[in-house]
C-alpha cells in the first residue's frame, strides 16, 4: 500500500473535500492514510484563500514538505488557493507535482497520473458525482449540499475559487445522510457557501425544492437524531425557514448568522444584500421563537470606508444580539475582489484597535452568558476523547461540554449537569 499524507486548512467544506480525496484514493487506488510526512508517497495540502495568512502558510508548508519528503514522493496542492493561483504555484515551487482546484476534487485520480497537471476549472460541475465514502468521525457526517457561490460580496474571493452556485440533487443528499446514519453517525452536518439558498440552480433545471424542504427530508431519516448546517445567509432567513428551524426537534438550536458589519452603509459597500435593521429583525425573531438558541457570527472590522460611526453600528448589533460566538477579523484585501481597489482603506492601527475593542467586549459578554449555565442539565452527544481522561461533546445548542470519562461515552447521548462554566466550553458531570 502507498501512503497518503494530507493537511487541511480552512473551513468545514475543505474538511469535507479532504474526506472525498481520501475516499477516492483509498478505495479506488492503493493508498492508505498516514500521519507521518516522511513515509508518505503522496503529500497533499488542501488550501484556504479567504484570508491572506493561509496563502502565505501554503508556500512555507510545501517548502517544508519538500525538505522532509522521502525520495520519489509527490506533492499536490488542492483547494481554494490552488483555484486562484493555478500554474503560478508550480512556477513558484517547481517541486509541486500537480495543482487541483476546489471545484475539481473528483479529478484527483487523474491528476495523480500526470506530471505538472493543473486542473482549476471553476465551472466544472461535479454536483452529481458519486464520491466514495470516508468520514473523519464515525459519530457525525459532513455532507455538501451545494457547490460554489452566486453572491458578489466585494471582499470575498470564494466565487473566484469555487465558481457559480449549483445544488446537489436532494436524493443524493438524503441517500448519503441515510448511509452515514446507518453506519453510526447520529448527527448530520449540511454544508454550503449559502446553505439556505439551496435549490437556486440544479444541473436538472426543472427541479423545485428549497432548503426548508431539504431539512424536512433529512429529518425524516429515522436514524438521524441531530441536524446542523452552515452557513446560512441572513438575506434568505425568511419566516418559512425560521419556523422550520424553531419547530423541527431534530434541527439543533444553534444558528450561524454572518453579520460582517452592523453598518448599513458598509453592508451596501460589501454587497451583502441586507441592512442592519433586517439583520436585527431576523436575529431578534430567532431569539423570540427559540429562547435557548445560540447565535454565532462573523465580523470584519476595518473594511474600506469604515468610519467610527460605522464601527459603532457593529458594536450596537453585537450588544443587542449578544452572540454566543464571534469569529472576528481585520479586513484582508484579496485578489479578484472589488474591495481590494476601493479607496479609503482603513489604516492597520485603527483596524487593530477596533478588533481589540470588539474582542474584549465579547469576552465580557461570554463571561456573563456562560455563568448562567451553572447547574443546568443538558443532553450531550459525545464524539471526542480529550487529554487527562476527559471526553467532550456538544449540546443541542452547541455548547462544548467535557466530562471525566472514557471511550464508552463516544457516540452516546448522555445527560450532563454543568459544574464549571467557561467562555467557550463547559465542564460537567454525568447524571442519571
Amino acid at each position: 500500500m502507498k501512503k497518503l499524507y494530507i493537511e487541511t486548512l480552512g473551513c468545514a467544506m475543505n474538511v469535507r473535500d479532504s474526506e472525498h480525496i481520501i475516499a477516492e484514493l483509498t478505495q479506488k487506488e492503493d493508498f492508505e492514510v498516514t500521519q507521518k510526512i516522511d513515509e508518505a508517497d503522496l503529500i497533499l495540502i488542501n488550501t484556504c484563500s479567504v484570508r491572506e495568512k493561509p496563502v502565505h502558510k501554503l508556500f512555507s508548508e510545501i517548502g517544508y514538505f519538500n525538505k522532509v519528503k522521502k525520495e520519489g514522493a509527490k506533492i499536490g496542492v488542492c483547494g481554494c488557493t490552488a483555484s486562484h493561483l493555478g500554474e503560478e504555484i508550480i512556477k513558484k515551487a517547481p517541486y509541486v507535482n500537480f495543482v487541483l482546484g476546489a471545484r475539481n476534487v473528483s479529478k484527483i485520480r487523474d491528476v495523480l497520473k500526470k506530471n505538472k497537471a493543473v486542473e482549476v476549472d471553476i465551472n466544472h460541475d461535479e454536483s452529481t458525482y458519486a464520491f466514495s465514502d470516508f468520514r473523519s468521525s464515525p459519530y457525525k457526517a459532513l455532507i455538501n449540499i451545494s457547490i460554489g457561490c452566486d453572491k458578489k460580496c466585494t471582499f470575498c474571493i470564494v466565487p473566484a475559487t469555487r465558481g457559480e452556485e449549483i445544488s446537489i440533487p436532494p436524493e443524493l443528499i438524503v441517500q448519503e445522510a441515510r448511509r452515514a446514519a446507518q453506519n453510526g453517525a447520529k448527527e448530520i452536518f449540511l454544508l454550503g457557501q449559502n446553505v439556505n439558498n439551496y435549490g437556486r440552480r440544479f444541473s436538472d433545471k426543472d427541479r423545485k425544492i428549497d432548503f426548508t424542504d431539504l431539512l424536512k427530508m433529512v429529518s425524516e431519516i429515522e436514524e438521524v437524531k441531530r441536524i446542523r448546517f452552515t452557513s446560512p445567509h441572513p438575506l434568505h432567513m425568511d419566516d418559512k425557514f425560521l419556523q422550520e428551524f424553531a419547530s423541527n426537534p431534530k434541527i439543533c438550536k444553534s444558528m450561524h448568522m454572518p453579520l460582517q458589519s452592523g453598518s448599513t452603509k458598509i453592508l451596501r459597500a460589501m454587497k451583502r444584500g441586507y441592512s442592519k435593521e433586517w439583520f436585527l429583525d431576523r436575529a431578534m425573531k430567532l431569539r423570540q421563537m427559540v429562547p435557548d438558541v445560540h447565535i454565532s457570527t462573523d465580523v470584519i472590522v476595518g473594511f474600506p470606508g469604515e468610519s467610527d460611526e460605522d464601527f459603532a453600528d457593529t458594536i450596537d448589533v453585537v450588544e443587542k444580539v449578544k452572540f454566543e460566538q464571534i469569529f472576528s477579523f481585520k479586513y484582508s484585501p484579496r485578489p479578484h475582489t472589488p474591495a481590494k481597489e476601493y479607496p479609503d482603506q482603513v489604516p492597520d492601527e485603527i483596524a487593530s484597535k477596533r478588533l481589540q475593542y470588539l474582542q474584549n467586549l465579547h469576552l465580557q459578554m461570554l463571561d456573563a452568558i456562560s455563568q448562567k449555565e451553572q447547574g443546568k442539565v443538558y443532553e450531550v452527544y459525545f464524539e471526542e476523547l480529550k487529554p487527562n481522561g476527559y471526553v467532550s461533546g456538544r449540546t443541542d445548542n452547541n455548547w462544548i461540554v467535557k466530562v471525566k470519562g472514557s471511550e464508552e461515552l463516544l457516540g452516546k447521548f448522555v445527560d450532563v449537569k454543568i459544574t464549571k462554566p467557561g467562555r467557550l466550553a463547559l465542564e460537567g458531570e454525568v447524571v442519571g
